[in-house]
């Protein structure tokens, strides 16, 4: 009976995992039909022939089979960081292991130019998505034409101010909307079908070859409509965190991809049976009586796609701060319940102020979707690339298997890649631009900081030494315990030495503190506190945290009884030593990053409020670093 219940308690976990991953996993793949497959057409696409519907049709699936199907649900899944997946976590986990300081700064530059690209994908997702949703107005009221980018405006408004709430308010609402939008897709996808039945005939992978010997270069780039189909497919692995890989798969196949590759086949046949149909087959496609409830249902799945996006934005952000390559911002939860639900005033203001700046300056999904490829595909290649790495140290592949995949997979990204390339002056180099601006902020962080620590360790005191000469000449101890935090274990930190020479005195327990950020989601229990008695009240204490965790030192102090007494917090003072950077004209870094990476230290929250150190428990002692 116990395992009855045990495994119907497992059925109902794994069902209700999988309406979650729908409603946040699959919501931008989902929203490409209402652009991907006309984009093949039209002004700056193929001619509207049955030869050129049935190749487009022909990529469009098996891109589906190999990027989707194969490569992410298959393959790059496997790729798991202690169950915690995107491009962040792939990257510590490639780096797991690496001696080599060049081989993890290769990995890192991958690593982080995929996480840059990510961003510009944040950028252009709800701006393309929202855009061609509300513009199917013009299928039922032509007039409504000016209408269209206002409407876009206020709606990507209300997204953006809502997310301080968090997706707990309207998460209820996601999983049902996105499976009413993708049965929705396939009963008229298939519908369609009906009327045309030959248009099947483009399963056939001979349609796909074909397509590239009767267009030449120009397959090449109508491929840019093939990567639109695909544009969402890294959810997948970027969300695995929050749903798991099974249900992540059983969605996949057995709702969304069949759905999917009705829809674009029933477009398809519309062209088929109507050429002038592909200036919008989306909404052509739809029964006229039903196609006010459909442009509502578009606009929700729209948002849901935005929302997912925006979400991903802010849990990349954060795993980008804690292993140290942007400066700390203020991270509030939204959710009790869910840990993962989080909201970034910074970053959502900076999402709000482009993406509107992307609907006002492109004005349509038309002249968007040249902006849109190029960030995707550009973080798949580095996806690839650092999973080929994983397949080889962490999986232990043999090397033939690994030449295998890794060729297959590229040699698809860089098709893709070719494909989108000449959007870069129509558009693509809007992503672009955004992406590099975000690389030079994370790559100047982390350089910048590994040069502020090389000064403090040029210029401070081994700790060892120093205690010898305290034993030998002891000033006057006060009772209680002093924290001194301090990111360099071996030395005397500067607070202690500014409160030394300034105070005359020492407290009774001095505990010399160092936290850092472990490659994996989650630190172990095992491996989260460490503590060395150093002698005569010293003890250096070092405290893991995960990527995905939110450092909250004093709880994890307060379970502390190795340093000779349990911590009491209403007798700890904590000691910090905040840095005031001062830009020169010196090795290590250019003078312009200098001043930079001093401008984003200035605005990063103190380490105090990051580490959610009580304030009225605290001493911050100022000193100079010229980098």
């Amino acid at each position: 009976m116990d395992q009855v219940k045990q495994s119907g308690s497992a059925r109902s976990r794994l069902l209700a995992l999988c309406v979650g991953a729908v409603g946040v996993v699959y919501g931008d793949i989902g929203t490409s039909p209402l652009y991907a497959f006309r984009q093949a057409f039209g002004e700056h696409g193929v001619a509207v022939r049955t030869e050129n519907i049935y190749g487009v049709l022909s990529l469009i699936f098996w891109s589906l089979v190999l990027v989707v199907s194969v490569k992410y649900a298959t393959f790059i899944l496997r790729a798991d960081n202690k169950g915690e997946g995107g491009i962040m976590a792939l990257m510590a986990l490639a780096q797991r292991g690496v001696e080599s300081r060049r081989t993890r700064w290769v990995l890192m530059v991958i690593g982080l130019f995929g996480a840059a690209l990510f961003f510009g994908d944040g950028v252009v997702t709800p701006a393309i998505s929202v855009l061609s949703a509300v513009e199917g107005i013009e299928v039922v009221a032509p007039a409504a034409h000016p209408w269209i980018v206002p409407l876009t405006v206020v709606i990507l408004l209300g997204l953006f101010a809502i997310q301080k709430h968090g997706t707990s308010r309207v998460g209820p609402l996601f999983a049902p909307v996105t499976i009413v939008w993708f049965l929705t897709l396939g009963v008229f996808g298939l519908l369609g079908i009906l009327r045309e039945p030959d248009v099947l005939y483009a399963l056939s992978p001979h349609h796909a070859v074909m397509f590239f010997v009767h267009n030449g270069k120009f397959a090449v780039f109508a491929m840019g409509a093939v990567v639109l189909a695909i544009t969402g497919a890294e959810a997948l692995y970027t969300d695995m965190g929050h749903f798991g890989r099974k249900p992540i798969r059983l969605v996949w196949f057995f709702l969304v991809s069949p759905c999917l590759v009705l829809n674009y086949f029933g477009q398809g046949a519309l062209v088929l049976d109507d050429p002038s149909a592909a200036a919008n087959p989306f909404y052509l496609l739809v029964p006229k009586p039903l196609l006010i409830p459909m442009i509502v249902l578009a606009t929700m799945a729209t948002i849901v796609a935005s929302q997912a996006v925006i979400s991903g934005a802010f849990s990349m952000t954060r795993q980008a701060m804690q292993l140290g390559y942007l400066p700390r911002m203020r991270v509030q939860h939204t959710s009790k319940e869910t840990i993962g639900q989080i909201f970034l005033p910074w970053v959502n203001r900076i999402l709000l102020v482009l993406t509107i700046a992307a609907v006002l300056g492109f004005r349509s999904s038309q002249n968007l979707v040249a902006a849109y490829g190029l960030a995707v595909v550009g973080t798949m290649l580095m996806n690839t690339l650092l999973v080929v790495v994983v397949a080889r140290r962490i999986w232990r592949w043999n090397l033939a298997r690994v030449v295998l995949a890794g060729t297959l997979f590229l040699g698809i990204d860089l098709v893709l890649l070719l494909a989108v390339a000449d959007k870069i002056e129509y558009g693509g180099w809007f992503p672009l631009a955004l992406g590099l601006l975000v690389f030079t902020l994370m790559t100047t962080w982390r350089r910048g900081r590994e040069l502020v620590m090389r000064e403090i360790r040029r210029g401070g005191l081994a700790l060892e030494p120093f205690i010898t000469s305290i034993l030998a000449h002891p000033p006057l101890r006060v009772p209680g315990t002093a924290v001194f935090m301090t990111a360099n274990e071996s030395g005397v930190p500067n607070a202690m030495l500014h409160n030394l020479k300034h105070n005359k005195v020492l407290h009774e327990r001095n505990v010399i503190l160092t936290v850092e950020i472990v490659e994996t989601p989650l630190a172990e229990d095992d491996e989260r506190v460490a503590v060395n008695a150093l002698g005569d009240g010293f003890y250096a204490v070092l405290l893991r945290f995960g990527f995905a965790e939110d450092p909250n030192v004093p709880a994890v102090l307060a379970g502390i009884g190795a340093c000779g007494l349990p911590f009491d917090m209403m007798d700890t003072t904590f000691f910090l030593s905040r840095e005031s950077i001062v830009a020169v004209d010196r090795p290590g870094m250019a003078l312009w990053r200098d001043k930079l990476f001093a401008f984003m230290q200035r605005n990063a929250i103190p380490a105090t409020a990051f580490f959610q150190i009580p304030g009225n428990r605290l001493i911050e002692l100022g000193t100079q670093v010229e980098i």
